[in-house]
């Protein structure tokens, strides 16, 4: 049996590197093959957490927060495309052209997690795809519910946390947790409690240190 590793992935579904740094992670993971034995969980992190559940123009938004201009913004949209062309993941930039507050599909993430397992998984992965290939909105419940359903979760189930507040109070004490340890951007992959890689890294970056980690036989997972 490979080494067991256990991978927290910090990330908010309206972010691009996230999705890249999770398809490079996944990509050093197939590589490794049977050398490691991962258990991923997915931890919530807002980019906007103020957003308002219309969202906001996504050229206007990003002008707004960094500062960038209209060309910049245009080369970094191009960066990305062909990052996640590279891992077989569509950035669809003509369909993808606002922000949303992404705090019900966090609880939605939650959810998942704890009642279906690899659920979770699936459901980000969905997420995924339905933001940044199909421009839908990751905030709109029905988007949510139809999201739950395709992969496989209770869309009843599913409706009656969003049209509550369940699970808001254990995600909020996550996204605090991690930002009083120091995680103020996403994606942030900790492995085993103890590592940590930050940012959209390339395969190579993530199957190294996923090595050093199963290297360390004195690693133990709670």
């Amino acid at each position: 049996m490979g080494a067991r590793i256990k991978i927290d992935f910090v990330s908010d579904v309206s972010c691009p590197w996230c999705v890249i740094g999770l398809k490079s992670l996944q990509a050093a993971l197939a590589r490794l093959g049977d050398a490691v034995a991962a258990e991923v969980h997915f931890q919530p992190f807002e980019l906007n957490p103020q957003m308002p559940p219309e969202g906001q123009d996504l050229v206007e938004h990003i002008a707004e927060k960094y500062g960038s201009s209209a060309d910049q913004i245009a080369r970094t949209q191009e960066t990305i495309r062909a990052r996640g062309a590279e891992l077989g993941f569509l950035f669809d930039m003509r369909k993808r052209g606002r922000i949303y507050n992404t705090f019900d599909a966090h609880r939605l993430l939650h959810w998942a997690g704890i009642e279906a397992g690899a659920g979770q998984q699936a459901l980000k992965e969905a997420l995924f795809t339905a933001y940044f290939t199909d421009g839908r909105n990751p905030g709109e419940h029905e988007v949510l519910v139809d999201l739950a359903e395709r992969v496989g979760l209770d869309g009843d189930r599913a409706r009656r946390i969003l049209s509550s507040h369940e699970y808001a109070e254990e995600v909020r004490a996550r996204e605090q947790l991690y930002q009083q340890n120091g995680i103020h951007a996403v994606p942030a992959v900790i492995l085993n409690q103890k590592y940590l890689i930050q940012g959209g890294q390339p395969v190579e970056a993530f199957e190294r240190a996923l090595q050093q980690v199963a290297a360390d036989q004195s690693t133990v997972v709670p």
